[in-house]
């Protein structure tokens, strides 16, 4: 039996390349390994986006992308959130054993009622028992989370572990956080220093789906300087950003070359920032090309859509006739 590993994305905005190689790469590898659920979290959007202009339009573009990434629904399962019921049902049995000082220990709860004030909502203290529901559904043992979702993850064995204790069962496992690459790619953003985050804006990012034009436009204005002062001089954070992207989309030829320039204080930004801006066109242009052949199959997004809600719905039913049993529901 393979191993499960359950991991959702929030329909909040398009993929962009730190997307791609900090999660999506690794997916795209672990499908043919492990037993996957990979899920729009369509219900976590709304703790922080409650009245979305386009909600399904958001998550039909997720659906695009991870599809034109290379995610196949034949051997992993691609569902969205909402259309799993059991994932709430679940989640509402937990919310009865989660304590309201825990939750509002959370540091993630902490740092969103700091940056939404107004908008402090009981989904968003729960946030981790819906995290845990996701992962329990599916009993799985593995969760792909960054260290901003670890203790999430501690959460969940927590709950997990509480309701075994409480009706004197092994039934849910524990998960762990993983990683399934050797080294993991840390993508800069285009503002001079930082991760690449949507957070920052659209000119801190390159999206998969830019067109040339757009990536162009977003390279020629990163951050940069006025160059080096000495020879061999270590370089500042927003030229080694420059740098780390190029070695992401240009050959080692094209980074040791201009990696020379600079060390010979001859290098000209502008014509570093060109070669990058169509390295980065090239590499992004199959996935984007892919998003535009997929964005106008209605029939065939509307098929893995189902489809993947039937396979997430078999393994959430048996979760759930069992809890279900454990607490004591039966029928008359």
């Amino acid at each position: 039996m393979k191993e499960t590993v359950v991991s959702g994305i929030r329909p909040t905005g398009k993929l962009h390349l730190g997307n791609y190689f900090g999660a999506v790469t690794n997916f795209v590898k672990m499908q043919y390994d492990y037993n996957c659920y990979f899920f729009i979290a369509d219900l976590h959007s709304l703790t922080t986006h409650p009245t979305p202009g386009d909600l399904h339009g958001y998550v039909r573009h997720v659906l695009v992308e991870y599809l034109a990434c290379g995610i196949n629904p034949e051997e992993t399962t691609i569902y969205v959130q909402s259309d799993v019921p059991e994932v709430s049902e679940l989640y509402l049995y937990l919310n009865m054993n989660a304590y309201l000082g825990e939750l509002e220990r959370s540091a993630s709860f902490k740092e969103k009622i700091r940056a939404n004030p107004d908008n402090v909502n009981a989904g968003l203290l729960t946030y981790p028992t819906l995290m845990a529901a996701d992962i329990l559904i599916h009993r799985a043992t593995k969760v792909p989370v960054g260290k901003d979702q670890e203790q999430h993850l501690e959460m969940t064995r927590n709950f997990g572990n509480r309701f075994n204790r409480m009706y004197n069962s092994d039934f849910f496992p524990e998960s762990f956080a993983f990683n399934y690459a050797d080294n993991l790619v840390k993508v800069p953003g285009l503002e001079g220093k930082g991760k690449m985050s949507k957070s920052d804006g659209d000119g801190n990012c390159i999206y998969l789906s830019d067109s040339p034009e757009i990536i162009r436009k977003k390279v020629a204005r990163a951050v940069s300087d006025s160059g080096p002062t000495e020879e061999n001089q270590e370089k500042p954070e927003a030229i080694q950003n420059l740098f780390d992207l190029m070695k992401i989309v240009s050959t080692a030829d094209t980074v040791e070359h201009f990696d020379g320039l600079y060390n010979k204080m001859q290098i000209r930004y502008g014509d570093m920032k060109k070669q990058l801006a169509e390295d980065m066109i090239i590499f992004n242009s199959p996935i984007r090309e892919r998003i535009e052949e997929l964005s106008k199959d209605d029939l065939y997004l509307r098929q893995v859509a189902k489809h993947g809600a039937l396979k997430a719905r078999e393994s959430a039913q048996k979760t759930i006739k069992e809890v279900r049993n454990l607490i004591g529901f039966k029928s008359f």
